[in-house]
């Protein structure tokens, strides 16, 4: 009878957790209590190669992975944070569609869920602490999975075909980015970039593919990363 009343407050638990989820790019961030965060969402995406979610103190940038959904083609799907020491961190999903078009989400805070009394011993059983709400099977083995890329916040190729560029708001210091082929071999330079958000044509890169940069910060590189150039858009 026991066994019977948790596996019902368990399912109980669950619907009410995917009733709340919105729609991708939209998400849900709840703190559930005892230091839990639950990030969960509903995909209606055709198409979606990449799922990450980043988490921040500040709203607009500092965004550090924090996990990669295995799968991110489930419907629903979402995760337990039990790592973040405050709830007064930031979330945002990083989304990888065809063709290599991305978006971000917009960032939030967990709302504290007071709607209703979560039975703790139910939840910790049906979402382990630090896990996806809907886990592949553990058959799958994950170290045979590809690297995933998570582009860089400062330099990324948006889908209207431009690199886009967002250098940190402060006059005061000067900013030079080096462009490379993915071999390594020097491409071109822009130094003393004036203005902090702006875009540079795909033209300029005379072909698709990979390309590698360094951004630098008065004269210190901050940022080692990479682009991917679409032939098509």
């Amino acid at each position: 009878m026991n066994k019977l009343i948790l596996t019902l407050i368990v399912f109980l638990t669950t619907c009410a957790i995917v009733s709340a989820q919105d729609t991708l790019p939209k998400f849900s961030v709840k703190n559930v209590g005892g230091n839990r965060i639950i990030v969960s969402w509903t995909n209606t995406f055709e198409t979606v190669k990449q799922i990450s979610i980043q988490r921040s103190f500040d709203s607009l940038r500092n965004f550090k992975s924090i996990l990669t959904v295995p799968d991110p083609d489930i419907p629903k799907n979402g995760y337990m944070d039990t790592k973040a020491n405050t709830d007064h961190m930031f979330y945002r999903l990083y989304i990888l569609l065809d063709k290599g078009v991305f978006l971000f989400s917009e960032a939030k805070k967990p709302v504290l869920d007071t709607a209703r009394k979560l039975d703790i011993s139910a939840t910790l059983e049906k979402f382990p602490p630090n896990s996806l709400i809907n886990a592949p099977d553990k058959g799958i083995n994950n170290k045979n999975r590809p690297d995933v890329f998570v582009p860089s916040i400062h330099v990324y190729t948006y889908k209207d075909g431009y690199v886009r560029i967002n250098l940190p708001d402060d006059q005061e210091k000067k900013y030079n980015l080096k462009f490379f082929e993915d071999d390594g071999t020097f491409l071109f330079e822009l130094k003393e970039i004036k203005e902090r958000t702006f875009k540079i044509d795909k033209s300029n890169f005379y072909h698709a593919g990979w390309f590698k940069f360094e951004l630098y910060e008065n004269g210190k590189m901050i940022e080692k990363h990479k682009l991917y150039i679409e032939k098509d858009f």
